[in-house]
């Protein structure tokens, strides 16, 4: 059964795989997203109720202390969000094929892929730092130049302002696309057995010709993880009513995650069967798997 590859389509088929196997994918949810967006939750609150007991600096190592929290919850989030990356793509990918798919053989994947995926989460961040510098040193070369030429710059006045704005904004538009052609490198991780840089070359080849189904999944499901973070004030005065909201925010978060997580797996699937990858891969996965309507893959011919 042949669908169209659009943003619709995208969605329809993770729901269509996620639905399949609801309860695993809720212990998934459950072991891995559900810690991961409460902290998303409380974490602001907890780091502003530290800053504003920390006024008044007493301890010699109050630096220490500023930084022991962010750089924990760095590690907890990252460590968390990969091992849920690296569970729900190959629990989805092997859904995508109808095959049977175990919490245990999720988990123990763990084993071979988070390495992995740590080193091409690492490969990826130190282009962007690159990136960055880049274009951080670019500006400090013009503004260098200029100055040497002769001209003298007015750091407030609003032609300055404006060059500022227009570098900023032109450095969020190269992260955008960068994250654009990275959107699959955890599928390859995952699925091909691939890490550090390589994951990132190859999805920037599958996804020639999706980048704007890409674009659509990462504006939706970052502008509805933003909105719930954004929505949450936490200035519910009465303790029932302050965790039965963050309850309420952490569960339906945690669905988006799972969402967003999945269906990166399955717009991997469609970008090789746009290249035509995928057809050399049917024919053994279904010699001897009897399958019904129902579990056969919706691809791209």
């Amino acid at each position: 059964m042949a669908r169209t590859t659009t943003f619709c389509g995208v969605l329809s088929e993770t729901r269509r795989i996620t639905n399949a196997h609801t309860l695993h994918f809720l212990a998934l949810s459950v072991l891995f997203l559900l810690p991961l967006s409460f902290s998303l939750i409380i974490y602001p609150i907890l780091s502003a109720t530290l800053s504003q007991s920390q006024t008044t600096p007493t301890a010699p190592d109050l630096s220490l202390q500023t930084l022991a929290l962010p750089l924990a919850y760095s590690l907890f989030f990252y460590l968390i969000s990969l091992s849920a990356a690296g569970t729900i793509t190959y629990s989805t990918y092997h859904g995508f094929y109808g095959r049977p798919v175990k919490f245990a053989a999720a988990v123990k994947s763990l084993a071979h892929t988070f390495i992995p995926l740590v080193v091409t989460t690492i490969a990826s961040q130190f282009l962007v730092v690159l990136v960055c510098a880049a274009f951080g040193g670019f500006s400090v070369f013009l503004i260098e130049g200029v100055e040497i030429l002769g001209f003298e710059i007015d750091y407030n006045s609003n032609y300055y302002l404006g060059f500022c704005i227009a570098v900023f904004v032109i450095l969020v538009l190269v992260l955008v696309y960068l994250q654009v052609n990275w959107v699959l490198a955890s599928a390859i991780v995952v699925v091909e057995s691939k890490w550090g840089f390589e994951p990132l070359r190859r999805s920037a080849y599958l996804v020639k010709g999706m980048r704007s189904v890409s674009l659509s999944l990462m504006v939706l499901f970052g502008s509805v993880t933003g909105l719930v973070l954004w929505s949450y004030s936490g200035t519910t005065r009465d303790v029932g009513g302050f965790i039965l909201l963050t309850c309420g925010e952490s569960g339906f978060l945690s669905s988006i995650m799972l969402y967003n997580v999945a269906s990166n797996t399955v717009l991997y699937m469609y970008c090789k069967a746009l290249h035509g990858e995928l057809d050399l891969e049917i024919p053994e996965e279904y010699a001897s798997l009897p399958l019904d309507d129902d579990n056969l893959p919706h691809v791209v011919v």
